[in-house]
This record gives C-alpha cells, sequence and structure tokens, in this order.
C-alpha cells in the first residue's frame, strides 16, 4: 500500500511592528513538507507602504529601502495563499505569524484563513519543560541543525523544517503514549495529586535541611565536603530597595536601564484590558509591545 502523503507548511514571517493589526509584513518564507521532506519553497520581500518600526529593523534589518520595489502586500497575498492553500502552517510560536496573515487575507482576500495552525514552539516545550529557553534557536540547536542569518524569513523557515520532522516524531511517540492513558484519567489525577504533595513535602525537607546547615555555619562550621566532590558553603550577601525616581536617570545614562528594570507584563496586560486607562493611553502601551505569545496550562483548583 502506497504511504499517504502528508503534506505540512513550514513559515515565517518578518514584520514592521508586533501589534498584528496595525502592522504589516515585510517579509515572508515558506517551504513545503511532504512527508517530512523539503519539496518545495517560496520566498519574498513585500512593501508595507508604511513605516518600518526601528526596534524591528534591529531584529531582522530589513530596511524600507530593501522593500521600497517589493510587491505590496495586495500583490502577494494571493501569491501566498496559493502556496499555503489549506495545508496545515508550522512555524514557531505560530499564533504570531498566523495572526499576521490571517489580518492580510482579510484586508486582501475579504476572508479570514482556516488552516490547521501546528505551534513548534508549544511541541518543543511539551518535549523538552526543562530546558530553559525554547526558541527557534534552542531547537535548531538541539537537533543539531544549522540557523544562519537568524531572524530573516527564510533561514529561520529552513532551519525549523530541517529541526521540526525530528521534534514532530517525538512529540507523536509521546502523544500516542499520553493518548492510551485517556482511559485512566481519574486514577492519574490522583497519582499527580500524590506526587504534588511528595513535592511539596520534599520541598519543606530540603527547607528544613538547609535551616540546619545555616545554623551550623552561623555557630562558626566549615565548609563540608562529600564523598564525591561537592562541597557546601555558605554565603551572605546585602541588598537594598532603591527609590526608581531617584534612579532612573543615572540608569539610562550607562545603559543599564533596561537590564535593571523589568516590567511585569502580566500587570500591563491587565491595565491595557481594563476599564482603568482612556483609549489613547491603551494604544500608546499596545504600541510597545515587542512579542505575542501564547500559554496553555492545566491549573488544580483546591476543594474550599
Amino acid at each position: 500500500m502506497a504511504r499517504k502523503k502528508i503534506i505540512e507548511i513550514v513559515l515565517d514571517t518578518e514584520t514592521t511592528g508586533l501589534d498584528y493589526t496595525k502592522e504589516r509584513m515585510v517579509e515572508f518564507a515558506a517551504v513545503r513538507l511532504e512527508n517530512g521532506k523539503i519539496k518545495d519553497e517560496f520566498q519574498t520581500l513585500i512593501n508595507p507602504e508604511q513605516h518600518i518600526r526601528k526596534s524591528s529593523i534591529a531584529i531582522h534589518g530589513i530596511t524600507a529601502d530593501m522593500v521600497k520595489d517589493a510587491p505590496t502586500e495586495a500583490e502577494v497575498m494571493p501569491r501566498i495563499m496559493d502556496f499555503i492553500k489549506d495545508y496545515p502552517i508550522v512555524a514557531h510560536n505560530a499564533i504570531f505569524d498566523y495572526s499576521f496573515l490571517n489580518e492580510a487575507s482579510k484586508r486582501v482576500l475579504g476572508k479570514e484563513i482556516e488552516n490547521t495552525r501546528i505551534d513548534s514552539q508549544q511541541m518543543f516545550k511539551e518535549i523538552y519543560p526543562e530546558l530553559e529557553s525554547h526558541g527557534l534557536e534552542a531547537l535548531t540547536e538541539k537537533f543539531d541543525v544549522e540557523l544562519n542569518n537568524h531572524h530573516r524569513a527564510m533561514a529561520d523557515t529552513m532551519g525549523l523544517a530541517l529541526a521540526y520532522p525530528k521534534l514532530k516524531k517525538l512529540y507523536l511517540q509521546k502523544y500516542d503514549w499520553e493518548s492510551k492513558q485517556l482511559d485512566n484519567i481519574e486514577y492519574l489525577f490522583e497519582r499527580y495529586l500524590r506526587i504534588q504533595q511528595t513535592v511539596n513535602t520534599l520541598q519543606s525537607e530540603l527547607q528544613d535541611l538547609k535551616s540546619v546547615f545555616k545554623l551550623y555555619f552561623e555557630q562558626g562550621g566549615g565548609p563540608i565536603v562529600s564523598p564525591s566532590g561537592e562541597t557546601l558553603v555558605y554565603n551572605s550577601k546585602q541588598s537594598f530597595g532603591y527609590d526608581f525616581n531617584q534612579i532612573k536617570d543615572v540608569l539610562e545614562e550607562v545603559g543599564a536601564f533596561e537590564k535593571a528594570v523589568k516590567i511585569n507584563t502580566g500587570f500591563v496586560d491587565r491595565l491595557v484590558g481594563g476599564g482603568r486607562l482612556d483609549e489613547d493611553k491603551k494604544e500608546l502601551i499596545k504600541d510597545a509591545r515587542q512579542e505575542i505569545t501564547e500559554t496553555r496550562n492545566i491549573q488544580v483548583i483546591k476543594n474550599k
């Protein structure tokens, strides 16, 4: 029996900014995978007919001069849609690229795209939750794929297209195992709660041991060396609170502002979605967005 042909479109976009409702694509690249093998490719610069933000140019390096003679969105979208057709779309942090394509399709073709969206970043997190980073560079490095000219559309697309089949194989194996557990879901939830309780207990035990070690050192004890070579030592350091208004000018002057100050993105999102700000201020905050991500989590609600 002939093997069923599975076609997927791996793609990447570069844009004028991050708000898909206002910004436009400046570059699009895609490859067609047939059973995990690259069979065709398509790429183009796009004249967005609007300003390209400096923050975006700093990432992808695409300037207004580079796209001034490129086809416009209206000219290129039919070609893009002809390439991707109704095949599943694969992208890293897929909601970003999908959102830009969807908005462009609505503007030019008068309809939303209906392609299945496959997020390789979510898959990567499922397979390797312990990794510190789940970006495209981390993915290609994990699967020994060379990634050159990162943040240009075709380079990122090719890197993902080569890594994705390996990731997909592991993901499908994991999914197959998970699917076979669904008949046991009530038992697994009970097991999950037991493990969670065990983890909480172990964390408490670790804290108790640390308290003993701290007392030992504070009473003059020296470093402790284990038979396998690990050494337990005691460190103490002071930290301070600062009046932000008094130091922000100095931080900006020495170029340390962004490193010293981390925005509470959850709080900012709630501000934009709430009723405390007027629309002008909400728009100013939206214009400062630098990325869009999608998080999917389970949550245990405790019995009251």
